[in-house]
């Protein structure tokens, strides 16, 4: 779900999604990196398939700023070969005032876990969905969710390029450094990968994916999505990955699975089991 809360105008681009999870026993890693183009702040808002009444600390939030080239690592892991769908077909589906939520400080961005829909009338109103959105999506009606406010160090929000020049209202994208996070997950079976789109406050039944999703697992797993193949890195992430910068996300002893998704495709997330 790369959703963003704000005025649905302020976003001008999002491309090249890079998404990495890890099954960690009974939680899951997931790494979220793209490029985005906005004329004013904005926050990402990527659902959890977590456990029905998760506490406000069942996220841990991971720093990976010092690491910002982890998905060019990654894809370094992979011979230089293109993948095409096996086929054309689609993706298969898988009150009271209360105190605001806790804000934690991530490298770039301010980071805050919501563990339910309710909950977003604590988060800033700059950084809410409309409540006609969630109306749409009654399938999140009970799990929780990220909410990352795109922030940049040197201007206090994400406003100004390393150069120094405003981002806001430019059509130039800029590269996010990977947002990182480990939550329980509802399902042990399976690996989440939050790619349902809602770019402009509405929910629309496709969308175009510009996606590349790696993952780690003790063994390969099926993707909710026959018309697309997966690649298997040959050797172990060790040897493409900075293991130890990584701060635990990476399994250095196993290789990486990587799979594409272009194009337009069905507007849903994507499960692998």
């Amino acid at each position: 779900m790369c959703c963003f809360g704000g005025r649905a105008r302020a976003l001008k681009y999002v491309g090249k999604s890079n998404l990495f999870a890890r099954a960690a026993g009974e939680r899951q890693l997931l790494v979220y990196s793209m490029n985005v183009a906005a004329s004013e702040p904005v926050a990402m808002i990527l659902p959890l398939p977590v456990p029905p009444g998760s506490p406000e600390d069942a996220v841990r939030f991971i720093d990976l700023h010092g690491y910002p080239q982890l998905f060019t690592d990654l894809d370094a892991g992979f011979p230089e070969v293109f993948l095409y769908p096996k086929s054309r077909g689609p993706l298969a589906r898988s009150a009271a005032p209360r105190r605001t939520l806790e804000v934690h400080r991530v490298g770039d961005f301010e980071a805050s876990f919501v563990p339910r829909v309710a909950d977003f009338a604590r988060l800033d109103p700059r950084f809410r969905m409309s409540d006609e959105v969630w109306r749409a999506l009654p399938q999140y009606a009970d799990w929780g969710f990220c909410v990352f406010k795109l922030i940049d160090l040197r201007s206090g929000w994400f406003g100004r390029s390393w150069f120094g020049r405003s981002w806001f209202g430019r059509s130039t994208a800029r590269t996010i450094h990977p947002m990182a996070f480990e939550f329980p997950r509802r399902d042990a079976s399976r690996l989440f990968f939050p790619t349902l789109h809602v770019h402009d406050g509405e929910v629309h039944p496709h969308a175009d994916f510009d996606h590349t999703l790696y993952y780690q697992a003790g063994r390969e797993l099926q993707p909710t999505l026959e018309a697309w193949t997966t690649q298997t890195s040959p050797t172990t992430a060790a040897e493409f990955v900075d293991v130890a910068r990584s701060a635990g996300i990476v399994d250095g002893a196993a290789p990486v699975h990587r799979l594409l998704i272009k194009g337009t495709q069905p507007n849903t997330d994507v499960l692998l089991t």
